[in-house]
């Protein structure tokens, strides 16, 4: 079995603390975001259900053009914002929790949840 390092087990501590308030609102789905160092993700997940409402990836192929037009990450993660709201609100969702997934508010995390904002999700 792997030990972990104090760096991964800090990490995930960090995640499961944002989580774990998350995951307490029956009548509100949770946004859920994941960035590497070259793509970022988002979920519109219903953990009562355990069903994925909403989903946009910088990796889909109906992205690909948005993708390449755009300027830098950051751009990128403003369009994914953008979509992923504009997917949820087909799916009759307007309110969400933000899970920023342990990672800090700032730069493209920040930028997603703005792109979220415009394009129509309450947080």
């Amino acid at each position: 079995m792997k030990k972990l390092s104090t760096k991964e087990i800090r990490n995930q501590r960090r995640r499961n603390r944002s989580k774990r308030d998350n995951m307490a609102h029956p009548e509100r789905p949770r946004l859920v975001v994941y960035r590497s160092n070259k793509h970022i993700r988002a979920q519109v997940i219903n953990d009562h259900n355990g069903a994925t409402l909403a989903s946009a990836s910088s990796m889909d192929k109906d992205m690909g053009k948005a993708v390449i037009q755009a300027g830098s990450k950051t751009d990128i993660s403003t369009i994914i914002g953008t979509t992923v709201a504009e997917r949820a609100l087909k799916n009759k969702v307007n309110k969400v929790v933000f899970d920023r997934n342990g990672f800090l508010y700032h730069g493209r995390v920040k930028a997603f949840a703005d792109g979220a904002r415009e394009g129509g999700l309450k947080f």
